[in-house]
C-alpha cells in the first residue's frame, strides 16, 4: 500500500479550479524588477572604468521581448526617470533613450512578431550597444577616445548579460502567473 502525500504536497497537486493570478502581483512585479535593476548602480562595486551593465535596461529588454503587450509605449518615461536618480547619468538621458527604445521595440514587435531568441539577442544587443554609447555622448565621454575605448567590456559584458537577464524575466514571470486562494 503507497504511503500518502504529505500536505505540502497535497496543496501543489490540488486541483486549481477557480484560480487566477493576482492582478496586482501580475502588473506590479514587472516595473518593481526593472526599478531593482536600475538600483544596480548603489551596489558597491570598485572599478576605474564602467564594467556594470545596466541592469534594469536589460530587465526592460528582456520584458519587451517576453511581454511585447505588458508595457505600454510610455513606460519608458517613468522607468527611465527612476534610472535617472540612480544612474549618475546626466537628468533626462535615460527618460530619452529609454523612451526611444520602448517605441523601438514596438516597432519591431509589429514588424517582425515571430522571432526566436537568436534574433531577440541580435536585436537587443544593437539596442543595448545603441543605449551605451549614445549614454557617453549625454556624459560627454566622447571627447575623450580613452574613454570610449575603455566602454568596450561594458558593452560587450552588457550583450553577454543579456541572456541570463532573460531568463531572470522569464523565472519572474512565471512567478507572477501563479494561481492563488482568494480568501
Amino acid at each position: 500500500m503507497p504511503t500518502p502525500l504529505p500536505e505540502q504536497l497535497k496543496e501543489l497537486v490540488r486541483p486549481r479550479i477557480n484560480r487566477a493570478p493576482s492582478p496586482l502581483l501580475a502588473m506590479s512585479l514587472p516595473w518593481i524588477l526593472v526599478m531593482l535593476g536600475s538600483l544596480s548602480p548603489t551596489w558597491p562595486v570598485v572599478s576605474s572604468a564602467p564594467v556594470m551593465p545596466p541592469l534594469g535596461f536589460l530587465f526592460l529588454l528582456g520584458w519587451l521581448h517576453l511581454r511585447p503587450g505588458l508595457f505600454p509605449v510610455w513606460a519608458g518615461l517613468p522607468l527611465g526617470l527612476f534610472d535617472d536618480l540612480y544612474s549618475g547619468q546626466p537628468f533626462g538621458s535615460a527618460i530619452l533613450l529609454w523612451s526611444l527604445a520602448t517605441i523601438g521595440m514596438d516597432y519591431v514587435e509589429t514588424r517582425f512578431p515571430w522571432r526566436g531568441f537568436l534574433q531577440n539577442w541580435l536585436v537587443a544587443s544593437a539596442v543595448i550597444a545603441g543605449y551605451l554609447l549614445v549614454a557617453a555622448w549625454f556624459a560627454d565621454v566622447y571627447r575623450q577616445p580613452d574613454l570610449l575605448l575603455a566602454m568596450l567590456p561594458q558593452i560587450s559584458l552588457s550583450i553577454l548579460a543579456y541572456p541570463i537577464a532573460a531568463q531572470l524575466v522569464g523565472l519572474v514571470d512565471r512567478l507572477r502567473l501563479i494561481p492563488v486562494r482568494e480568501v
